[in-house]
């Protein structure tokens, strides 16, 4: 298959431009039945010799390519209905009738806060397109997006999201002045998972009720099916508490599909290189040493021990709150003994052989550096985090000697 992108430079070009090299290449273990023989990576600057030869060769075209900032509002027809036209000419002096998609917005419906310059030049785009498809019998898929958000978007461009997190990850104020306006969003990861659909004749159709996309099988246009509504001000909210991870160790809860997830993502990717470090208060005595690492609301707090040769740590117990204990470069010797009781479970374990040992609930246990030379460095998870106030441990030596 010959794959044409144009306007590959941009956000969502450099995404799926991305994503098709390593199908290509055959990096993709996701996508492995998706044949790809040659991608023509087509941009403003590229020689208009190469936009022939896709053309000609093509077998789908992604159309990405558009205006969002002119200098003067006359450039908006002409980027986003200029090369429109220019392509879908160039296919039809080729004959060629492949499946093409148009990357057009919302403000295309022309409602509302939408009726705009820039609307006007996206559905006379989409106008061209189902003139051409009723002309020449090929597929158009046209898709208008919301609001875009994800790695590589340019801040202060035409994305709120890129705005917000270079601003928020380099100390620069964001300023919102109604946290209600509510924004649908389109995350990139699901808009290029939808491309792929389109790319094999899976794509979604739907409707549109106003600016509301409506799914349905007969639809004339198409859409991704996963998209998040949000207010300006939980986007704000979310923002702060990543910021402030490094600080807290706290991670907010990030479910999987989650737009918490995927904001997450997008806000490290704009992280200044002093940033992508942090350092980590490490509690240090004669016996080695002990440091959080991460904390989370529901899901408890990680941690790293290290013990210094002949160590032993622990010698406590808990009524409610359990651990796991793995020992990741050394050799241990981790006991447990009931409370009330004589019996000890004792594990010997080891870094040459990765295993997790619970410490149960009502067991006093410790952990014990069986070398004379070498450091034990060992995991911790706790299922909740640490409360001084409501330790719920107490000390007791496991075994007497």
């Amino acid at each position: 298959m010959n794959i044409l992108v144009t306007g590959a430079n941009g956000f969502v070009g450099k995404n799926l431009t991305a994503v098709l090299m390593n199908i290509k290449e055959g990096k993709d273990r996701t996508h492995p039945d998706i044949p790809i023989d040659e991608l023509y990576l087509y941009d403003i600057d590229s020689n208009r010799a190469l936009l022939e030869a896709a053309c000609e060769r093509a077998d789908f075209v992604f159309n990405l390519a558009g205006v969002n900032r002119p200098q003067n509002q006359d450039e908006f027809m002409q980027g986003n209905f200029g090369f429109a036209n220019e392509l879908l000419n160039t296919l039809k002096k080729y004959k060629n009738t492949c499946p093409v998609m148009l990357a057009s917005s919302l403000q295309a419906t022309l409602i509302g806060r939408y009726d705009s310059e820039y609307g006007r030049s996206k559905k006379a785009g989409e106008d061209l397109f189902f003139d051409y498809s009723n002309d020449t019998g090929a597929k158009v898929l046209v898709y208008r997006f919301p609001n875009l958000f994800g790695k590589w978007c340019r801040p202060n461009y035409n994305s709120v999201i890129a705005t917000f997190c270079h601003n928020m990850a380099n100390d620069i104020p964001v300023i919102v002045n109604d946290p209600s306006v509510e924004l649908e969003l389109l995350y990139i990861d699901d808009l290029i998972s939808e491309m792929l659909d389109a790319l094999i004749g899976c794509e979604h159709h739907c409707c549109f009720d106003g600016v509301r996309t409506v799914f349905c099988e007969d639809g004339k246009f198409c859409a991704a099916p996963t998209t998040h509504k949000v207010t300006l001000g939980e986007i704000v909210y979310l923002l702060n508490e990543f910021k402030n991870q490094p600080q807290t160790l706290m991670m907010p809860e990030i479910p999987k599909n989650s737009f918490a997830k995927k904001l997450y993502s997008t806000y490290i990717s704009y992280l200044p290189y002093n940033q992508c470090v942090f350092p980590l208060k490490m509690n240090i005595d004669d016996r080695g040493s002990f440091t959080e690492l991460l904390r989370t609301n529901n899901n408890g707090q990680f941690s790293v021990n290290v013990s210094k040769p002949g160590i032993t740590k622990g010698q406590h117990w808990h009524n409610s709150k359990w651990e796991i204990f793995i020992v990741v470069s050394g050799e241990a010797l981790i006991q447990q003994r009931k409370i009330g009781t004589d019996d000890v479970l004792e594990f010997r374990v080891s870094g040459e052989k990765i295993e997790a040992v619970h410490m149960l609930p009502g067991y006093t246990h410790n952990i014990i550096n069986l070398s004379k030379t070498d450091d034990l460095i060992t995991l911790m998870w706790a299922n909740e985090e640490f409360d001084p106030k409501h330790p719920d441990t107490f000390f007791e030596v496991v075994k007497n000697d």
